[in-house]
């Protein structure tokens, strides 16, 4: 089976081991990568799912969706290069990064991040209570990280993800 031939996605439950997910191959088309529907966010299961190319992306109220679009982003730390003249302003600009000092404030704020030029509160946004706590837990595991930029003593800045490999 292709993407081209699926017309709805697997079904998962509670239940469903947690190693068990359709070939990412197998996902729609159109919406673009969804997978499966159903299941929850145990930790052995987002860890599985993460290890296939899969994720959890949903809104409040909606059934959990997994997703595994192609082509999706994947950052590799190791591979990054600051330039100069980015450190220069970094310094200049009295920003400090940190690693791992802030998840659950960096998790939060980009739950409900500000956005616009006034600022006004962004509702809706895909991280939801669940999902925080999940990732939550996962960086209590040593899977899930955070960087935060600072400045001063406010964090301004920041992102998460989950380390595999």
């Amino acid at each position: 089976m292709t993407r081209s031939t699926r017309f709805a996605p697997a079904l998962l439950t509670t239940t469903t081991p947690y190693h068990q997910f359709p070939d990412p191959e197998t996902a729609l088309i159109e919406p673009d990568g969804l997978l499966a529907i159903g299941g929850d966010l145990h930790p052995e299961r987002l860890l599985h799912a993460y290890r296939q190319g899969i994720f959890p992306w949903y809104s409040e109220g909606q059934p959990i969706l997994w997703w595994s679009p192609d082509p999706r982003c994947v950052l590799f730390p190791e591979q990054l290069r600051i330039s100069r003249s980015l450190q220069k302003s970094i310094r200049n600009r009295g920003y400090r990064v940190t690693f791992n000092q802030a998840f659950p404030a960096v998790i939060h704020a980009c739950a409900h991040r500000n956005t616009g030029p006034r600022k006004r509160q962004e509702q809706g946004t895909w991280l939801t209570e669940a999902m925080i706590r999940a990732y939550t837990l996962l960086h209590e595991m040593g899977h899930a990280h955070s960087v935060e930029c600072w400045l001063g003593e406010q964090l301004v800045g920041g992102l998460y993800g989950i380390r595999m490999g």
